[in-house]
């Protein structure tokens, strides 16, 4: 099978019926030029952030990307939104692929596609009020007269509980949990049908964090949103998500439900990140088995070929296949992709 066959294939499978999915991303690619390029008679180097990675989110699920730090979690959120242009693939919302678009069609399409920042205070404006940052992006749309626009303004800060008396103040005055919730209501003031989630509670006191993710999904279940959710805890992506990737240097390891994924992994690198996770009940602690990783991801200019979890991998670490060949990203059971040629060999539990 010639690999355009694969990914046609593999993109028709993940996709599955259109009218069930709002976003599809089919082999997306993204790459940075970190020096050179002729200039000077360097050499240009290029460093491949997000390598083919393939996808798709029902409407009105959470969907979760889950993986170390560099990843590749944040880029395609920003390539998902256009805010990068991909180097390569597709990315479509309700069956229109959004890098095929020109700029005043493009900026239609964003009022459907929004995003809550990790760091609130980052993403608001210090020297404008409450009240007129979340009226911005209506202004920017221009969406309404101005008392219509306070009316809707007034109305989507109080459903995230922020009362009207605060809607005069900056944001210092408030704190991160109140912060990220006028985040929230900064995305929610268009009405999308689609939010990316990248890291909402990570700086957050976990006391505030259950508050938060509690307060998105019952926002969620009112307005049928979709959720793309960046998340590195898996702890609150167990209890947030309903379909996770695992990614690893830029590409899928592993796709399942939450279910599957957290009690029936197959990838090494998935059982080794849920091997870290603590667990509350001191029995069920002894039964599991700590698997410690060997060095960092090498994030390389030029990747080696072979599988990239490789060097890191207790199963393929001396394997001559792993060393040699990528594996395919595969379905494995009704759902359950995996990218190993091995999978199922390491337990979670001794």
């Amino acid at each position: 099978m010639s690999e355009n066959q694969h990914t046609k294939e593999l993109s028709q499978g993940l996709r599955g019926g259109e009218d069930l999915y709002l976003l599809w991303v089919n082999e997306l690619v993204k790459d940075f030029s970190l020096r050179g390029g002729g200039f000077l008679g360097l050499k240009e180097e290029r460093l491949r952030a997000v390598d083919g990675v393939s996808f798709d989110v029902k409407k009105g699920e959470t969907f979760g990307l889950v993986g170390e730090s560099g990843c590749g979690k944040s880029t395609i959120a920003r390539c998902i939104l256009q805010l990068t242009k991909p180097t390569a693939g597709e990315v479509y919302l309700d069956g229109t692929n959004l890098i095929e678009l020109e700029y005043k069609e493009l900026q239609a399409f964003r009022r459907r596609m929004q995003i809550v920042f990790q760091d609130p205070y980052s993403s608001l404006d210090p020297r404008m009020t409450i009240k007129s940052a979340v009226e911005e992006p209506l202004i920017v749309h221009k969406l309404g007269e101005k008392q219509e626009r306070m009316d809707r303004v007034e109305q989507i800060l109080f459903q995230v509980g922020i009362t009207p008396d605060q809607l005069e103040r900056k944001p210092h005055e408030f704190s991160g949990g109140q912060r990220q919730r006028i985040g929230i209501a900064r995305s929610l003031i268009l009405e999308p049908d689609l939010v990316i989630l990248d890291e909402p509670v990570s700086a957050l006191d976990v006391s505030i964090q259950a508050q938060i993710l509690n307060l998105l999904k019952k926002i969620q279940r009112r307005r049928e949103l979709t959720y793309l959710f960046i998340i590195h805890d898996l702890i609150v992506a167990e209890y947030f998500c309903d379909r996770l990737a695992v990614l690893y240097l830029g590409a899928v390891m592993e796709l399942a439900n939450r279910d599957t994924l957290f009690h029936k992994p197959l990838h090494p690198y998935t059982i080794t990140l849920l091997s870290a996770v603590p667990i509350p009940d001191p029995a069920s602690k002894l039964k599991k088995k700590q698997i410690i990783l060997k060095g960092d991801p090498e994030i390389a200019v030029d990747r080696p070929v072979g599988c990239r979890f490789q060097p890191r991998c207790p199963v393929g670490n001396d394997r001559e296949l792993c060393k040699a060949e990528e594996p395919a990203l595969a379905e494995l059971e009704p759902g359950h992709w995996v990218s190993c040629h091995y999978p199922g060999e390491l337990s979670l539990t001794d």
